[in-house]
């Protein structure tokens, strides 16, 4: 609990800086230092102070992880300047429009990469046992197991996980010994104590239902302990629930996905010119490569069919990374898959070439698919864009993947790509199709350039 509260001190101690500082440079460097101009700047920083606090742009759930936290930082950034706007149109202040024109959108950028650098500091302490929450993980074996595989991947500095209290019958099931593990409902609480959790994690549904949980929270009452259940509904997003409660019965809403609409049309927006300028950008490297790739023979770029938004198929360029003839090689090898699934996959593949295998390693041959973004084929971002050979084996809620665009990265390019096994690959594609936007898109491309920085599962 006292290291939340550090950081979070540590955050409004940055976040009050940036403004602070960025306001000072702005009116010395412009010379601007009127009274108006000085007693503006100065109220500008207190009503943006102000509404990160009640945007709660700090609050323990979104610090650390996800993109929640810059999303809201966003948001009072946004609602700050349209405060300090309409106060100025008012009072009929004409010097200080070039003052919000700068401090407003430098400062939200400053806000961020501060947010973003103290996040690279938490994720570093967390390689030594720091964390926001010390978490015990309750619940029946299966769902704990799940539980645990997800946190350890995923959740970073947001939770450390302190012990297991299994809602089981037997002690057959083991987890790492470095993690204590207790049998039993009733050694709740002393698991909390032994390690000084502030949070208990419910993995799934007890065996006592609806009543078990509530016994756990009152009994977790004098301890303190948050209590953080986890949704049955694994691919349903917290923008799309609400809560609304009816004479004391609280009612989960779940809102339907879109698949259409105006923040599709502003995807596609930024598809078109981000692709362009990517394009006239990536040109010289574009030629680098494809003489790289001709002095091996063939064509530089390969074409493949694929299977794009309502099962509508088109053809995929990407640089040439195999020989001439690899797909007809390919039925002598198919018997050495170790792929996820339907796909073929294969670490030490004879087929690919010198200059392919560096190309791969990178994400280097991916690069020709932005001419399918300006297209329309693809998106920059969505779910990654399948074989026919796949689609015709999809079976039960798979097919949702072609509710929209696929993407030239994506979550499951930023989470481990080929070592994925074939349903957590699904998983990760449906999570995304069902709960996209454009906050999230933007820390998925920013993250790809990590990967591809430091390529993981790449092959």
């Amino acid at each position: 609990m006292k290291w939340r509260q550090k950081y979070t001190r540590i955050l409004v101690i940055s976040d009050l800086l940036s403004l602070v500082l960025l306001s000072i440079t702005v009116l010395v460097g412009g010379l601007a230092l009127e009274a108006t101009n000085v007693v503006f700047a100065a109220v500008s920083v207190v009503v943006w102070g102000s509404f990160l606090a009640l945007v709660r742009t700090r609050a323990q759930q979104y610090i650390g992880v996800g993109a929640k936290e810059y999303k809201r930082v966003i948001d009072s950034s946004a609602m700050a300047m349209g405060t300090m706007a309409l106060a100025a149109l008012v009072l009929d202040l004409g010097g200080v429009r070039e003052q919000i024109l700068v401090i407003f959108p430098v400062g939200t950028f400053l806000l961020l990469a501060g947010r973003w650098l103290w996040r690279r500091w938490l994720w570093a302490k967390s390689e030594t046992g720091y964390a926001l929450s010390q978490v015990v993980v309750v619940g029946q074996s299966k769902d704990v197991g799940y539980v645990v595989r997800q946190l350890e991947k995923n959740a970073g500095p947001a939770y450390k996980i302190c012990a297991l209290v299994l809602d089981d019958d037997s002690e057959t099931t083991r987890f790492e010994d470095s993690v204590p593990t207790l049998w039993g409902m009733d050694h709740l609480e002393h698991a909390v104590q032994m390690v000084g959790a502030d949070s208990v994690i419910v993995a799934g549904a007890l065996r006592g239902g609806t009543d078990a949980l509530k016994d756990l929270s009152w009994r977790l009452e004098k301890t303190r302990t948050n209590v953080i259940v986890v949704s049955s509904l694994t691919n349903v997003a917290g923008p799309r629930i609400s809560m609304r409660p009816v004479d004391g019965l609280p009612l989960m809403h779940v809102e339907v996905p879109s698949f259409a609409g105006g923040h599709h049309v502003v995807k596609r927006f930024i598809d078109i010119v981000l692709s362009s300028i990517a394009l006239l950008f990536l040109a010289p490297l574009f030629l680098v490569i494809a003489l790289l790739v001709r002095k091996d023979g063939g064509p530089a770029v390969f074409s493949q069919e694929r299977v794009g938004r309502d099962g509508r198929t088109f053809k995929m360029y990407k640089f040439r990374s195999m020989i001439v003839n690899a797909e007809a090689e390919l039925e002598k090898l198919k018997e050495l898959n170790e792929g996820n699934g339907l796909l073929f996959k294969m670490k030490n593949d004879p087929r690919i070439t010198k200059v392919g295998s560096f190309l791969r390693k990178y994400s280097l041959d991916e690069l020709p698919q932005i001419y399918n973004v300006l297209r329309g084929d693809m998106s920059l971002v969505g779910p990654r864009p399948p074989l026919p050979s796949e689609v015709a084996c999809y079976e039960g809620h798979t097919g949702r993947r072609l509710f929209i665009k696929p993407g030239l990265t994506g979550l499951w390019q930023i989470n481990g790509r080929s070592d994925l096994d074939w349903e957590e690959s699904v998983r990760l594609d449906l999570y995304y199709v069902e709960n996209w936007s454009l906050t999230g898109d933007i820390m998925i491309m920013w993250r790809t350039f990590k990967v591809m920085v430091q390529p993981s599962g790449a092959y």
